[in-house]
């Protein structure tokens, strides 16, 4: 089983699909914390191999109405960022977090899996200056394709066992509003 190179464990699949449904459910809201997409994607199992996962996964995302998207960004957890960008760049982007946070009424999140760390701040500040500009519908729509995408990233680490920092994928804002993330789970 592939995906972009990488090889799923079997063992880790078969878990996934053999684990009681309240193991499923919470290994699934470690990735989106949305209890209908959750529901969804575990109520269908077992899945083949991780493909037709994370198709499930990508179905169930583009369903999430309003309440359901408003659940998942209210269990989006907030990184640290690194300790060199407590500078300007930590001024612009608290400032651009704060403008955004004030005109749509949650945090931003983006996905930058596949961005190399040395641009992500760049594409970070960019998209948030860029998103200010939607009005509220086209931002519930980049939103939530923000999220689904950042469901399944945090799936296929969670399928491969990886456990590595969650900042490259996790939503981006300042230290001081970090609050507690949740401990992952594995498939």
């Amino acid at each position: 089983m592939h995906r972009r190179g990488l090889t799923l464990p079997a063992q880790n699949l078969e878990h996934f699909n053999a684990a009681s449904a309240d193991e499923a459910h919470r290994t699934l809201l470690s990735c989106l914390h949305s209890a209908r997409w959750a529901r969804r994607v575990a109520d269908h199992r077992p899945y083949p191999d991780l493909g037709a996962l994370l198709a499930a996964a990508d179905e169930a995302a583009y369903d999430l109405g309003p309440e359901d998207l408003a659940e998942a960004l209210a269990g989006e957890s907030l990184p640290a960022l690194p300790e060199h960008l407590y500078s300007a760049a930590h001024l612009a982007l608290s400032a651009a977090h704060a403008a955004y946070e004030s005109r749509f009424g949650h945090l931003f999140v983006i996905c930058l899996d596949g961005v190399p760390a040395d641009e992500a701040l760049d594409r970070l500040l960019a998209a948030v200056r860029s998103r200010l500009a939607n009005d509220p519908e086209e931002e519930r729509v980049a939103t939530a394709e923000e999220l689904r995408r950042l469901a399944r990233e945090r799936l296929v680490r969670a399928a491969l066992g990886e456990s590595g920092p969650r900042a490259r994928t996790s939503p981006a804002r300042p230290r001081q509003a970090r609050r507690t993330a949740r401990p992952g789970s594995r498939l």
